[in-house]
């Protein structure tokens, strides 16, 4: 098998540590570039922010209720981006991923990344589901009515940028100084929190932050992977093209490349190949050059 066929079955994974959201925002669209030209198969890249409020094309301005010296105060930078959904936060002890995958149906995919994290979460110890049903503003994933990860897409000639976000140790604080994804009596949660919560129901201490960043990311990997039917597989930020990424301090919960799977694996095989021949073809597309030129985005 060629290595370009064969890489056609994979989702390549990069962990790029702390990246600023503007320079992650420009590697996002470089990828993507590539991933449209068939340059590159399905990416995943999987990262944190120092911290920064991002508003989507559904953010309204009195989703900020301070003035932009209140943030700059705590040291919290605004974006504006092309993304679905509406304002929140991304911050250290925080896990974003950035899925660049060609996709048919996105608002399959939506619900694909919503199992995923559900999935992962299952494997953390932490029951949680989505609440599709009431409306696209509760898009993304709750522990019961506490909610624990947010998604926005955006869909471009038929390749997504943007993903997920899911709070894994980091400071909720931030999200009350905001209305967060647009809902005003929204609480937020953390996997750390939760198990917290729950320590007391166990034997067991819950898992320092370290701990959890580890699991968490081999557990969303193999759970994406699961979803799209495709073999994850670990590559250096050369690999694509992002070498020249600049870099924040690496944070506490980011781990150096290699580390993101299972550690029993070879680092190049992130988790067992578990082809699904029904969500990949609802969800996942070839390009072609009759592709729509359009884009979209989706909420979260």
């Amino acid at each position: 098998m060629s290595r370009r066929h064969a890489s056609a079955q994979e989702l390549w994974v990069c962990d790029l540590g702390t990246v600023r959201y503007p320079d992650a925002l420009a590697a996002q669209q470089r990828i993507r570039e590539r991933r449209q030209r068939g340059e590159l198969p399905d990416t995943l890249l999987l990262l944190e922010h120092p911290p920064v409020y991002t508003l989507g094309r559904r953010a309204e301005q009195r989703e900020l209720p301070f003035s932009e010296d209140f943030y700059r105060e705590r040291g919290i930078e605004i974006h504006a981006c092309d993304r679905g959904g509406r304002i929140t936060y991304h911050g250290p002890g925080q896990l974003v991923g950035y899925p660049i995958l060609a996709v048919e149906d996105v608002l399959e995919y939506v619900r694909a990344l919503e199992r995923s994290i559900i999935g992962a979460l299952a494997r953390c110890g932490v029951s949680a589901r989505s609440r599709t049903e009431e409306g696209p503003d509760y898009t993304g994933v709750w522990v019961a009515e506490r909610k624990i990860a947010s998604i926005g897409v955006h869909l471009q000639r038929t390749v997504t940028t943007h993903g997920f976000a899911v709070n894994l140790c980091n400071d909720l604080e931030p999200f009350s100084w905001v209305v967060a994804c647009g809902l005003p009596d929204v609480t937020m949660t953390s996997l750390a929190r939760e198990l917290e919560a729950s320590a007391a129901h166990r034997a067991s201490p819950p898992p320092s932050a370290a701990q959890l960043a580890r699991r968490f990311r081999s557990a969303i990997v193999a759970s994406l992977g699961h979803a799209l039917g495709l073999t994850p597989r670990a590559v250096p930020a050369a690999q694509l093209g992002l070498e020249s990424l600049p870099h924040a301090q690496l944070g506490l919960e980011s781990l150096p490349h290699g580390q993101l799977g299972t550690p029993s694996l070879p680092t190049a095989q992130l988790g067992p190949h578990t082809a699904h021949a029904s969500r990949p073809a609802a969800t996942r597309a070839p390009l072609s050059s009759a592709a729509a030129h359009t884009a979209r985005t989706v909420t979260a």
